[in-house]
């Protein structure tokens, strides 16, 4: 009978030294360069992707904001924007000294806030509605219909409306007609040219702005409409309960926006419906500024109602998001 082999003691393993191991020093004590490099060597993919948008912005958004500088020179064409003298507040003091100026002013605030108070709750009350619906076909249907016009050009809804309510030849002029009465003049009367700015353009843009309640609606945890349902609410009170509270921080930041941008009401479908007759009131601070910066090339006085215009948009965006966050604990910052 052979005898087992001899084993032979495995070698004690080497201990590494502590100073070979590195040691991962924990990210609250990296340095900001270091987070940075770090940060850029997992997610260089991502940052690629944003070089194009940020690029846009420097280019059109930023460098521009530079020659708003006009607004303090007696600006030359000759000389450049940097080469032209200086003239302190005197273009502002000629905007203020304009008796055009308080006029244009109010119909810019009378436009905007009624865009507001008009476009704000449609399509929130659209979205609601709709969220409501069970028959899915049928809310496909009505949310393309309603979504549908967003993708109408401007010019080619101001067509629409000046073939519907042209004075003579129109359709509602036809309709009037054809029962002997005498058609109002809709595109020359100034009283009406803030209503079909207005619903003409909740028309166009409430299904759009209806897509962004829904996508908020979705996100609703269904468990709150178990516990309505089972606490015996009706359809009204899971909207009053659960729909809005769900819905209020989505649409505090719309509201918020839009009265930042409540001096800045479109130019191009004012400009579009302006016509001699109604420029009472259709005369506001953006088609103002292109009829003396680009048509009158007073191009020092022009940047400086666009600057106030962009300081007062500013204060305004301040002051609401303050209030909404007092009120609904909601904000963009």
């Amino acid at each position: 009978m052979t005898s087992a082999p001899p084993v032979t003691p495995a070698p004690p393993a080497t201990r590494v030294p502590a100073a070979a191991t590195p040691r991962r020093v924990p990210r609250n004590r990296l340095t900001l360069g270091q987070r940075w490099r770090v940060a850029l060597r997992r997610h260089w993919q991502l940052y690629l992707l944003t070089i194009l948008p940020l690029a846009y912005f420097v280019i059109f958004k930023y460098v521009p904001i530079s020659n708003a500088i006009i607004a303090f020179k007696d600006y030359s064409p000759v000389l450049g924007v940097w080469g032209s003298p200086w003239s302190g507040w005197a273009n502002f003091a000629t905007m203020i000294q304009n008796p055009v100026f308080p006029t244009l002013i109010q119909n810019t605030l009378i436009l905007s806030g009624y865009a507001i108070l008009a476009s704000f709750p449609i399509p929130l009350i659209l979205a609601l509605a709709l969220n409501e619906v069970r028959h899915r076909w049928f809310q496909k249907t009505v949310q393309m219909v309603t979504y549908a016009p967003y993708f109408i050009s401007t010019v080619v809804v101001v067509s629409m409306l000046i073939l519907i309510m042209a004075p003579r030849l129109g359709v509602l002029s036809q309709v009037f007609g054809f029962f002997g009465v005498q058609s109002p003049d809709f595109l020359g009367n100034p009283d009406y040219f803030r209503h079909i700015y207005v619903w003409s353009d909740v028309w166009q843009t409430a299904g759009y702005s209806a897509v962004i309640y829904m996508a908020a609606l979705s996100g609703i945890d269904p468990s709150l409409y178990e516990a309505a349902k089972v606490d015996g609410a009706s359809r009204l009170r899971k909207i009053w309960h659960v729909d809005i509270p769900g819905v209020l921080p989505t649409a505090m930041i719309v509201l918020i926006l839009s009265v930042g941008n409540i001096m800045s009401i479109g130019f191009e479908k004012v400009f579009l419906l302006q016509n001699p007759l109604n420029l009472g009131q259709s005369e506001i601070i953006a088609t103002y500024v292109y009829k003396l910066g680009i048509l009158n090339a007073d191009f020092g006085t022009a940047t400086a109602v666009g600057l106030f215009n962009s300081v007062i948009n500013l204060v305004l965006l301040l002051i609401v998001n303050w209030v909404a966050k007092r009120i609904s604990g909601s904000g963009l910052w």
